[in-house]
């Protein structure tokens, strides 16, 4: 269980992920902001928390691994990397302009600490589960943790995924759904219905849990149930249910379906920062 101080640090942390997603797309004039402000908490906690990393050394061989699989949310990774200190801040002025490291889907051969180029949704967990299965096979303590949309949990390649981790045994993998009910062309419920999701995974065979997305302490208690899981005679590939607002801390995109791909201008921006506490 985390305490008083850890909590404040975790949600400062995912405050300044908001923060300086908001600068970056707001200066570029356009980019996918409702779904990188609903990751924000779970960035904070991974980065803050549950991840062994070294900004110094990212490639370093016993980093745990993240797969970023709803790859346009990319502008809130690179906020916590910098913050990390994974590379310099001011790469966060370039973001999807030319000669950029920082493009608008996570590129593994651009950014330092991307660990898997991702974009193409639907593919991320199929990658996080090979990852997985590589180090399982190669007897690694490294987790392989993999962010998926609940947009692109209508694809199917996700449910074959969904079938194969189970079948060899990924208890290294921990995985979560933005749960945040809206993608590109409308609310999740009208375009393909997932309906009882956390019900789905747990068909497949994986352990699942669900809770509120925004809320540090409790990602962080259901992480830690599914590592003591994992290490159980009969430990399983784990699925986080995250349940989510799009564009959340930003008032002229939360909750709207149009946030996930947004016009905006960084005087925007500024307002929607300084009512997160920061310049």
């Amino acid at each position: 269980m985390l305490n008083k101080e850890e909590i404040s640090a975790l949600e400062n942390f995912a405050r300044e992920i908001r923060k300086k997603t908001l600068y970056m797309i707001g200066k570029l004039g356009v980019g996918h902001i409702g779904g990188a402000l609903s990751i924000a908490d779970v960035l904070a906690l991974l980065y803050g928390k549950e991840l062994r990393h070294d900004p110094k050394n990212p490639l370093w061989e016993d980093r745990d691994l993240l797969v970023l699989s709803k790859g346009h949310a990319g502008p809130a990774l690179y906020a916590a990397l910098a913050i990390k200190g994974f590379f310099p801040m001011d790469w966060l002025d370039t973001l999807n302009q030319g000669g950029t490291r920082l493009p608008s889907h996570c590129d593994r051969n651009k950014t330092p600490g991307i660990d898997m180029t991702t974009g193409s949704l639907g593919q991320g967990l199929s990658a996080a589960c090979g990852l997985a299965l590589a180090r399982k096979i190669d007897g690694s303590s490294v987790k392989v943790f993999c962010i998926i949309g609940d947009g692109e949990s209508d694809e199917g390649q996700n449910w074959e995924a969904a079938m194969f981790a189970p079948q060899y045994r990924l208890s290294n993998l921990i995985a979560f759904t933005d749960f945040n009910k809206l993608q590109i062309d409308g609310p999740t419920a009208q375009i393909l219905n997932l309906e009882d999701i956390g019900a789905k995974w747990k068909s497949f065979g994986w352990y699942v849990e669900r809770c509120n997305g925004h809320d540090v302490a409790a990602i962080h208690e259901a992480v830690s149930r599914c590592r003591s899981q994992a290490e159980s005679a009969e430990g399983r590939p784990s699925m986080i249910i995250l349940d989510t607002i799009k564009g959340k801390g930003a008032a002229f995109c939360e909750g709207k379906v149009d946030s996930h791909n947004m016009n905006f201008d960084l005087a925007t921006a500024n307002e929607a920062i300084a009512a997160l506490g920061g310049n």
